[in-house]
């Protein structure tokens, strides 16, 4: 496992956890931060819905299966998952985007998707 950095989060500020149950993120250690091994940016740190996970899955990208072989249980509505920054905003002009947690969601996310529809779907601002 990748050494934890000091990773920030879209509103500039240190990244905090985004799920443990199950556990998230491309290093597999509950964060949505990204590394140079993560090709696909999965900095998005979003609440699954079944809108999304039905979205995500008739766009090729099956998230609610579940895949013991890869350790991968299988994603339901609840969930917190570090969804790839590409895949959201797609969702997102689609009318499918999940909800978001600006804390949890690395900058990187920024290379994809606007501030301004993260915002829009934020679970954390007041």
């Amino acid at each position: 496992m990748q050494e934890k950095t000091d990773s920030l989060n879209v509103l500039g500020q240190p990244l905090v956890p985004c799920g443990q149950d199950p556990v998230t993120g491309f290093y597999r250690d509950g964060c949505c931060r990204v590394g140079p091994e993560d090709l696909g940016v999965h900095a998005v740190c979003a609440e699954m819905t079944a809108e999304f996970l039905a979205f995500t899955q008739r766009e090729g990208n099956d998230l609610s299966t579940p895949r013991p072989e890869f350790g991968f249980p299988g994603l339901k509505p609840g969930d917190r998952w570090c969804l790839c920054a590409g895949r959201w905003q797609e969702a997102f002009a689609a009318g499918q985007a999940p909800r978001v947690v600006l804390e949890g969601t690395d900058q990187a996310a920024l290379e994809h998707c606007r501030l301004e529809d993260l915002k829009r779907c934020a679970i954390d601002l007041n």
